[in-house]
């Protein structure tokens, strides 16, 4: 199973210089909670924004770049569809960014997205928008902002038809 976890804004923002355009405590708790134990892909970008190697999850990096340099226990490939082909008994979590969630989409079961209820006109790099006539509500949570959250937020979780 492939599942495009994000956090997107209303017009599909996801960062800017390789930053996150918010901070949702809540998000970090969720994402941590979906991908605990689990296969987690990303692009190289993507991977240099965390703050390291993320525990108990196995990390795949997706880069161009011949000579990049293999952060201890993580792999790394050039090949998307080779990943997706080497992971099809597993489920995986495909991380970001914007290039990977791009070339992703069309082989996505489900999505695991937080909405932002925000537009951000700043962002450099954007979630691919989706056809919502392809994909089904599976579950949605919504949150309002509070004294951690600045914007209101919602958990939604919807699975290709």
């Amino acid at each position: 199973m492939i599942v495009l976890i994000a956090a997107v804004s209303k017009n599909w923002a996801i960062g800017k210089n390789n930053q996150m355009l918010w901070h949702l405590p809540n998000d970090f708790k969720h994402f941590k909670t979906k991908t605990m134990n689990q296969t987690i892909v990303m692009g190289r970008k993507t991977f240099e924004s965390l703050p390291g190697v993320l525990p108990n999850r196995k990390h795949v990096i997706i880069t161009r770049d011949p000579d990049y340099k293999v952060p201890e226990n993580c792999l790394v490939t050039n090949n998307l569809l080779e990943v997706l082909e080497n992971y099809k008994q597993e489920k995986i979590y495909i991380i970001g960014g914007g290039e990977i969630y791009k070339q992703a989409l069309p082989f996505a079961d489900v999505l695991e997205l937080t909405i932002v209820n925000q537009n951000f006109q700043n962002a450099d790099a954007f979630f691919p928008e989706i056809n919502l006539k392809e994909w089904k509500t599976i579950t949605q949570e919504k949150h309002l902002k509070d004294e951690k959250h600045l914007f209101d937020y919602e958990f939604i979780t919807l699975s290709k038809k």
